[in-house]
């Protein structure tokens, strides 16, 4: 079992940065691969972005595509969520999610094994 935290949310103007991110607590950290979700009010859960056990590779969603960059630091048992150029349509709580298994398919369906309680991103136009 791993237990993941959230932080980094908050209020932000259009065009504005934020860091997300998600402590790991439990299991050893770099046996999981990660991801980030995000639901919008009124709106069911999408993929975000999601990485390796190693970091080495990466995959995001079209919609954030060169604005938001995942990572992690193993030492650390973190993975982040850099978000820049953020628009209001990206307001949503983001989640932070793991599995052992790097399927993406899977993973693009929200498949994870272990959630986060979420943080709440706020973009104002």
């Amino acid at each position: 079992q791993v237990q993941l935290v959230e932080s980094g949310g908050g209020l932000v103007q259009a065009g504005g940065s934020l860091r997300l991110s998600c402590a790991a607590s439990g299991r050893t950290f770099s046996r999981y691969v990660m991801g980030w979700f995000r639901q919008a009010p009124g709106k069911e859960r999408e993929f975000v972005a999601t990485i390796s056990w190693s970091g080495d590779t990466t995959v995001h969603a079209d919609s954030v595509k060169g604005r938001f960059t995942i990572s992690r630091d193993n030492a650390k048992s973190t993975v982040y969520l850099q978000m820049n150029s953020l628009k209001p349509e990206d307001t949503a709580v983001y989640y932070c999610a793991a599995r052992t298994t790097f399927t993406i398919a899977t993973i693009r369906l929200g498949g994870m094994d272990y959630w986060g309680k979420g943080t709440l991103v706020t973009v104002s136009s």
